[in-house]
C-alpha cells in the first residue's frame, strides 16, 4: 500500500455559472412595471494552497476527482443567484503544478501561496441588467458559462536545505535520525529507504532541514535502483552531504570509488533551467561508521585524498554520535551562507511592471481553414467564445443580441478582410465550436461593393428615361400593335381564320 506519493494527476471540475432570469415585475395597477430578472451566481473556483503542515500527495492519489459547487440561477424581483463555494486543496510546499502537456503553471515553493488552478464559470446576466433606453424590456437573459474541466499534474519537489546522498546502507537514515527527531525506517539491508525523509536540525541559532533520499547505485541514470527517481527532491537543496560507508564488506567498494560513482550519477541528472547544477553546489563529506575499528582506520587513510580534492571531511558515527556536533555546525554555516545569497538575489530582482492592455486590442483572431465545401472561418478569442456560451439559441432576441455584440467587437470587419462572403461557414470556438452560415449585417452596403476603385455601380442604376424617350417607347408599342392587327386581317383574307375568330381577336386587342 502506498505511503508516499510525489506524482498525482488531479481530475478537476469547477462549478458552472448560474443562468440569468427573465422576469417582468407585475403589481396592482402596474401590469408591466419593467424587467426584474436577477443575475446568476458565479461557479466556485478550485484553489491550490501550499501548506507547511502537508507533506505528501497521498490524499489526492486516493481521491483524484475533485469538484466545486455550481452557482445558483437568478430569480425575479432582482434576486441574484448564490455564488458557488470555493474549494481549497492543500498541497505540500514545493509542489510544481503542470498542465497535461507537461508545461509548468506555477511552482508553489513558499508557504501560503494560492493559485486558482480551475476557475469557476461566470454567472449570466438577468434581463434587468440587460435593459437600456433602447431595449427597455429584454425578453432574454444570458446563460452561465461552464467552469474549467480537465486534468492537472502535481509533482512534489521537497524543499530542504541539506541533501544526504550516498550508496544504499551507507547510514543516511541513521544519520538523519541522530541529527533530528525524524524516525525513518532503519534496517541492515539495502534500499531500506523507499521514499524521501525530512528532518529538522537545530545547530546553535540556526535551524535547517535535512532530506534523506533513497540510495544511489551505479547506473541509476539509466533507471537502476530508486535514487535517481527521487533526486527531484534535492533540486532545491543548498548543499549536499556525501555519506560514505567506511565499513562496507562488498568487494570492490571503498569510500573513494563510492564517491566517484555518486558524482557521476549526480552529473547525469539534469536540473531545471535557471538552477545551479548539483555538482556546483557546496558539498561536504561524512565518513560514517567509524565506531567500527577497521572503518576508523580506513577513514584516516582516505581522508587526505578527499581533502586533496577540496572537500571538507568529517569522521562521524551515527550510532555513537561521534563527530555529529561539528558536522551539524558546518552544515549550518553552508545554510546561512545560502540564505544570505538568496536574500541578496531577491533584493536585486527587477521590479515587476504591470502594464495595462491596449485599448484597441481586438481580443480575437480569424483563422481561415480549408474544407471540402470551401473555406471555413474560425473565430478564436476569449470574448466571442464566452458570448456564444452565454447565448440561448432558442431565443431569437438573444441571437440578435449576440450578433450586435460581435459586430461591435469588429468581428464582421475582420471576416470581410479575411475574404468571407455572405453564406460562408463561420465557426466560433475551437473543436466543438458553434457553426453559422454567415449573413453580414449591412449598414450602408458599402462592404459589398466589388466595382473598380473610383466607381460605384449603384449610381449607374439611377438613370431615369426622359420625356422624349418615353414618347418614343409609346409609339413603338402602338406601331407593334397595329402591325399585329394587320397581320390578322391578311390571315383572314387568306382563309386561315374564321370571322368569329377575327372578332374575338379584335375584342382581345381592345377594339
Amino acid at each position: 500500500m502506498a505511503t508516499f506519493v510525489d506524482h498525482v494527476t488531479l481530475h478537476l471540475r469547477a462549478g458552472n455559472g448560474g443562468n440569468g432570469c427573465v422576469s417582468v415585475k407585475r403589481e396592482k395597477f402596474k401590469p408591466l412595471a419593467g424587467p426584474d430578472g436577477g443575475n446568476g451566481g458565479n461557479g466556485g473556483d478550485i484553489v491550490l494552497v501550499s501548506d507547511p503542515q502537508v507533506t505528501t500527495l497521498l490524499g489526492y492519489h486516493r481521491h483524484p476527482h475533485r469538484s466545486s459547487d455550481n452557482g445558483g440561477f437568478g430569480m425575479g424581483d432582482h434576486r441574484s443567484g448564490y455564488a458557488g463555494e470555493e474549494l481549497e486543496l492543500a498541497v505540500p510546499v514545493g509542489t510544481v503544478v503542470k498542465d497535461p502537456a507537461g508545461n509548468e503553471l506555477i511552482d508553489m515553493n513558499e508557504p501560503g501561496m494560492r493559485y486558482v488552478v480551475a476557475p469557476g464559470g461566470i454567472g449570466g446576466l438577468g434581463n434587468a441588467a440587460l435593459a437600456n433606453p433602447k431595449r427597455k424590456a429584454p425578453g432574454f437573459a444570458l446563460l452561465g458559462t461552464p467552469g474549467f474541466e480537465g486534468d492537472v499534474l502535481l509533482e512534489l519537489k521537497t524543499v530542504a536545505d541539506i541533501a544526504l546522498v550516498g550508496y544504499p546502507s551507507a547510514g543516511k537514515s541513521s544519520l538523519i535520525a541522530a541529527l533530528s527527531a525524524a524516525k525513518p525506517k532503519i534496517a541492515d539491508y539495502p534500499f531500506t529507504t523507499l521514499h524521501p525523509n525530512l528532518g529538522v536540525v537545530q545547530a546553535g541559532d540556526v535551524r535547517y532541514t535535512v532530506a534523506d533520499v533513497p540510495g544511489l547505485i551505479e547506473g541509476a541514470s539509466e533507471g537502476k535502483g530508486l535514487g535517481l527517481e527521487f533526486l527531484r527532491h534535492v533540486e532545491r537543496c543548498s548543499a549536499l552531504l556525501h555519506v560514505l560507508d567506511c565499513a562496507t564488506l562488498e568487494p570492490g567498494r571503498d569510500p573513494i570509488s563510492d564517491l566517484d560513482v555518486i558524482l557521476g550519477e549526480l552529473a547525469a541528472y539534469p536540473v531545471p533551467e535557471g538552477q545551479t547544477p548539483l555538482l556546483e553546489r557546496p558539498q561536504l563529506i561524512a565518513l560514517n561508521k567509524i565506531d567500527v575499528p577497521d572503518a576508523h582506520e580506513l577513514a584516516d587513510f582516505v581522508r587526505s585524498d578527499l581533502e586533496a580534492r577540496g572537500y571538507r571531511v568529517f569522521e562521524i558515527s551515527a550510532v555513537s554520535h561521534e563527530g555529529l556536533r561539528p558536522l551539524s555546525f558546518a552544515l549550518a554555516e553552508l545554510v546561512e551562507a545560502a540564505r544570505r545569497e538568496q536574500v541578496a538575489a531577491e533584493a536585486a530582482r527587477p521590479r515587476i511592471v504591470i502594464r495595462p492592455q491596449a485599448v484597441d486590442d481586438s481580443k480575437f483572431v480569424v483563422k481561415v481553414e480549408g474544407g471540402s465545401d470551401g473555406n471555413v472561418y474560425r473565430i478564436l478569442g476569449a470574448k466571442p467564445e464566452r458570448w456564444v456560451a452565454q447565448t440561448d439559441f432558442n431565443n431569437d432576441e438573444a441571437v440578435g443580441f449576440l450578433a450586435d455584440r460581435l459586430a461591435k467587437l469588429g468581428v464582421e470587419d475582420q471576416l470581410f478582410k479575411a475574404g468571407a462572403v455572405a453564406g460562408s461557414t463561420v465557426v466560433i470556438g475551437r473543436d466543438n465550436g458553434v457553426v453559422f452560415d454567415w449573413e453580414p449585417t449591412l449598414t450602408s452596403t458599402a462592404e459589398l461593393l466589388t466595382s473598380p476603385r473610383g466607381s460605384d455601380p449603384r449610381l449607374d442604376a439611377l438613370n431615369r428615361p426622359t420625356r422624349n424617350q418615353r414618347r418614343e417607347e409609346y409609339f413603338e408599342r402602338m406601331d407593334a400593335k397595329a402591325e399585329a392587327r394587320a397581320e390578322l386581317v391578311r390571315e383572314r383574307e387568306a382563309g386561315l381564320w374564321a370571322d368569329d375568330d377575327y372578332n374575338d381577336n379584335k375584342e382581345t386587342d381592345g377594339e
